[in-house]
C-alpha cells in the first residue's frame, strides 16, 4: 500500500485520519506518517491495509497507469 492508496481508501471511505487511525487501533501520527511516505513496520501496514479491505476497499497493484484503490461490489443486491 503507498501513501496515495492510503489517502484515496480513505476518501473513497469519508474516513478521516482519526476514524482510520481508531479502526486499525493505530495512532494517528502513525497514519500521518504512512501518508507522508515515512517507512513502517511491517505488521503495522498489514493492519492497516486489512482493516481497509474489511471496510470494503480493494487494492489495485500498479499496471501501466499507477496504484489504485476501489469499493469491492456489494453481493447484499435486494
Amino acid at each position: 500500500m503507498t501513501p496515495v492508496q492510503c489517502r484515496m481508501a480513505r476518501a473513497a471511505l469519508g474516513w478521516g485520519v482519526l476514524v482510520l487511525a481508531r479502526e486499525a487501533g493505530v495512532s494517528t501520527q502513525t497514519i500521518v506518517r504512512l501518508e507522508r511516505g515515512d517507512a513502517l513496520k511491517q505488521p503495522t501496514l498489514d493492519r492497516i491495509r486489512e482493516t481497509f479491505e474489511r471496510a470494503g476497499v480493494e487494492f489495485i497493484p500498479e499496471n501501466g497507469g499507477g496504484p489504485g484503490v476501489r469499493l469491492a461490489r456489494r453481493s447484499d443486491t435486494a
